[in-house]
């Protein structure tokens, strides 16, 4: 499995990491934590240093019941960031957080390489169809309603088989707009109940019959900090311990915080299955 991300092709038969990078001030674990050029700066030049292989840049916070975000303020938010860490560090791919398609183009335009949609277009009616003529990677992500409602949207008749049927059906469509770099994200934590997020990363290995690429994003959710009865600071060695589950069941990107323990992952899973 191959990505290409401006003409470089990144090779997913090891798994890689992307790290995040959010520009908003109240995502759930490091919102309003970088506030100016210098600190994000800072902040990315860490992150791939430890051996990021993406940065993932948001500018609006998906946490349930996050405020709302108009699309002018999310793109003022965003394409200086973008603009900046493409400049600085132009050989690392940066994915772009947004459900929006205006959002994408002008981030794409920015220094973007790859679009991280919560929604799988289901959002915006105009997202494939713009993924599709900029031709980048697709992240695809399961979640039923918006960021506001989506945890009163837990109900399924089979939560597994669902899932699988709301991304064949994505696939079919994103395919259809000439995407042909697609990436699935369960999407833990969203329009899922606890139990459901741990069912869900328990039957991770089943999505592999999509044949793409799975992206695994559980750093620090409440999945893990609930379950451990503390809170995101401290929800680490819990990270590592599922990112390590999620790797044996076929993960190929770990999008988290932190990256030099996501790395550690990867190298001891090498060290499991070689």
């Amino acid at each position: 499995m191959t990505l290409n991300c401006n003409g470089k092709l990144i090779d997913l038969s090891t798994p890689k990491v992307m790290g995040i990078l959010n520009v908003t001030p109240d995502s759930f674990y490091d919102g309003g934590k970088f506030k100016n050029d210098k600190s994000f700066l800072s902040q990315a030049e860490k992150l791939i240093g430890e051996g990021a292989d993406f940065i993932d840049i948001g500018a609006y916070s998906s946490r349930p019941g996050a405020d709302f975000v108009s699309e002018k303020e999310e793109i003022n938010r965003l394409i200086p960031i973008v603009n900046l860490i493409h400049n600085s560090f132009p050989e690392t791919p940066i994915s772009i957080d947004s459900f929006r398609s205006e959002v994408i183009k002008k981030s794409i335009q920015a220094g973007g390489a790859i679009v991280n949609d919560i929604s799988a277009g289901q959002l915006d009616p105009m997202m494939f169809e713009t993924v599709g003529k900029l031709g980048v990677p697709y992240i695809m992500m399961h979640m039923k309603g918006t960021p506001q409602t989506m945890q009163q949207m837990t109900t399924y008749s089979d939560l597994i088989k669902d899932i699988y049927y709301y991304f064949s059906e994505r696939i079919n469509l994103a395919k259809k707009h000439q995407i042909n770099d697609l990436i699935i994200d369960l999407g833990f934590g969203f329009s899922k109940t606890l139990e459901q997020n741990f069912k869900l990363l328990n039957s991770l290995d089943f999505y592999t019959n999509l044949n793409l690429p799975l992206l695994v994003g559980i750093s620090r959710k409440s999945m893990i900090y609930k379950t451990l009865d503390t809170n995101p600071e401290n929800a680490l060695n819990g990270t590592s311990a599922l990112n390590m589950v999620a790797l044996n069941k076929g993960a190929k990107i770990l999008r988290v915080h932190d990256v030099k323990e996501a790395i550690e992952c990867i190298k001891l899973h090498e060290a499991l299955t070689n």
